[in-house]
């Protein structure tokens, strides 16, 4: 099937119709027309083969649709392909962590976001295994990067806010968690963790 003529898009260049029937393909991902989304990508792979894109959008499939062994192998196609591909480790650690393999997730995650530290697939991947395998450094230095580009992002606030109290840095946490409740003041978890870190503070200062 002819994507590129269906959608009545001018023949301006092998640029401009790979980049349609990648955002295409990733529009037919988001509401699960899979079949469409891979006819999408075989049609930009056979115009620029040595793009990453298509492969990370094969390998969503593959993970949508259960398919771990064809999704690691999409993912290592692209970050063959492109050996800076955030997406490409960020998926490739979500294998890893689908497969109970904590330590190699956790390296991947970490390869995702030096690669693109606004990963934010990857760094709340990260935050759920440093929660498990309780390392909280490399995790809290990724997401203060974070932060400092996207000072509003309550989800990111909260989740440093619970590595600062795991971290034994209370008074960190109930800063950030005042500013939580200064911008949602009936987040009933951020009143929840807040109590928790004032107990800890309190508990401080009487010893």
């Amino acid at each position: 099937m002819d994507i590129v003529k269906q959608t009545n898009i001018p023949e301006t260049g092998w640029t401009q119709h790979y980049d349609v029937l990648r955002e295409l393909g990733d529009c037919y991902v988001s509401v699960g027309e899979y079949d469409k989304a891979r006819e999408c990508y075989d049609e930009a792979v056979g115009l620029a083969p040595d793009e990453a894109a298509p492969y990370i959008g094969f390998g969503v499939i593959a993970m949508q649709t259960g398919e771990l062994a064809d999704a690691e192998t999409a993912f290592k196609v692209a970050r063959r392909l492109d050996p800076k591909c955030s997406k490409a480790y960020c998926g490739l650690a979500m294998i890893c962590q689908n497969r109970s393999d904590a330590a190699g997730a956790f390296d991947l995650y970490l390869k995702s976001l030096e690669t693109d530290s606004d990963n934010l697939t990857a760094l709340l991947g990260l935050f759920q295994l440093s929660c498990a395998m309780g390392s909280f450094s490399k995790v809290i230095y990724y997401l203060e990067i974070y932060l400092d580009a996207h000072p509003g992002d309550i989800t990111v606030m909260f989740c440093l806010a619970t590595l600062h109290l795991k971290d034994k840095q209370p008074h960190k946490a109930r800063e950030l968690l005042l500013n939580i409740l200064a911008l949602d003041a009936n987040n009933k978890d951020a009143s929840d963790l807040l109590e928790e870190a004032e107990h800890i503070l309190a508990q401080e200062c009487r010893s």
